[in-house]
């Protein structure tokens, strides 16, 4: 559905013609509805920590208020932030970055529209592995660019492999958007994969990188992250690092997300900030500088409860006939699929034609909110979150597979 869908149409650029309500959002606001209607719905539909942001992060904010860090800031980022951001690169993923080549925005999101905003043209196309988070495509189309799809399978543990990439780079591809550990399906990328999709870079110098490893703590089974420009250093100019405090420290209203990167492209991005939304709110600079120098101890004890978590599900998932279901080794989201559910009739008389259709019926018939896999490009999926409480997992999966039962 456009947002602008019943207006009048003079009012509205044509860009608004491509800008639709990415579906968490909408199957977010279903389950709002059926809440104020006096439902008790429970909801696996969006991706948020819940997890309180840890005591001292808070009190970092609450000194910085009180000493008075409450003027405008550099649009870039304070000082104390990118010198945090600087340590955090070089501790954690061995990557060299100046005050220059790092930038902090409003979330990770506004890193995505300024780098696409600065170099997206009509006629440009950017490779996006698929599925997707649904706001690539969504942004690369506002500016005019082409999504082209890149396909990760499920019997690949939905890795991204380089024919696939190879495939799909043609002579007006710009951009590369990477993201592992992945949203939706929890997909992961070693080194070894890393060097190979590095590879194919290299036969192709005209295309850059958006690499956004904004998951890259929430890793399981032994798994470690790698940052792709660290892996191939020589590929380093052409790739933005992007990051934030949103999913390792349970900061999603904290709005902070900052990039390293190219210094021209870094200065391309500042001046568009600069010219929409100026700096980051103080306050929460200084929360995620202190998030950044703290303890990882916190991260850890998160990764041990989502660990936990994945694996109660993904069992679950499993028993439920007509399910199937990757395990996931990073992020918090399941990807189950249900080919074995589709062309069925549900207990109360819908027909289940597509995932949405599932999704659909499995909010309104047991009140469990989730998202269909083909509003992250690939169906017949459903991505579930797993960032919430054991109880309401619990409660959550006994629905589902109730739901199923009564498939006829």
């Amino acid at each position: 559905m456009n947002r602008n869908e019943g207006l009048p149409h003079p009012l509205f650029a044509q860009r608004m013609e491509r800008l639709s309500v990415p579906a968490t959002i909408a199957m977010a606001q279903r389950a709002r509805e059926l809440r104020a209607k006096g439902e008790k719905v429970l909801s696996l539909a969006l991706g948020e920590p819940d997890f309180a942001t840890p005591p001292a992060v808070i009190e970092a904010a609450h000194r910085a208020a009180l000493d008075g860090q409450t003027k405008y800031p550099p649009v870039d980022g304070t000082p104390a932030l990118k010198a945090a951001i600087a340590r955090k690169f070089a501790r954690e993923n061995a990557l060299d970055y100046a005050p220059g080549e790092i930038m902090v925005s409003n979330g990770g999101k506004q890193v995505i529209f300024n780098a696409f905003m600065a170099t997206v043209q009509p006629g440009d196309e950017v490779v996006i592995p698929r599925p997707y988070w649904v706001s690539y495509p969504l942004i690369v189309e506002m500016f005019g660019g082409t999504p082209v799809y890149a396909d990760c399978h499920e019997a690949d543990d939905f890795r991204l492999r380089p024919a696939a990439l190879e495939a799909a780079i043609t002579s007006r591809t710009k951009w590369l958007v990477l993201n592992f550990p992945n949203n939706p399906t929890g997909g992961t990328m070693g080194e070894a994969d890393l060097a190979a999709v590095a590879e194919v870079l290299r036969r192709h110098p005209h295309v850059h990188v958006l690499s956004d490893e904004i998951y890259e703590h929430l890793l399981y089974d032994g798994q470690r992250h790698a940052s792709l420009a660290a892996v191939a250093p020589d590929l380093k100019g052409r790739i933005l690092t992007l990051n934030g405090v949103s999913k390792a420290y349970a900061m999603t209203g904290w709005r902070v997300g900052y990039v390293g990167g190219p210094t021209p492209l870094i200065r391309a991005m500042t001046a568009i900030q600069g010219s929409a939304t100026s700096g980051i709110c103080t306050i929460s600079q200084a929360a995620a500088a202190a998030a950044l120098d703290g303890p990882p101890d916190i991260i850890a004890q998160m990764c041990a409860v989502y660990a936990r978590r994945r694996e109660m599900v993904v069992s679950t998932l499993r028993a439920i006939p007509g399910l199937t279901c990757a395990m996931p080794h990073g992020a918090f989201y399941a990807y189950p699929g249900i080919a074995g559910c589709i062309g069925r009739r549900t207990a109360e008389g819908r027909m289940l034609n597509t995932d949405e259709d599932f999704a659909i019926a499995l909010l309104a018939e047991q009140h469990v909110a989730v998202v269909h896999g083909s509003a992250f490009g690939q169906g017949p999926y459903l991505r579930l979150s797993y960032a919430t409480s054991d109880d309401i997992l619990t409660e959550c999966c006994t629905r589902l597979a109730r739901f199923v039962d009564g498939l006829s």
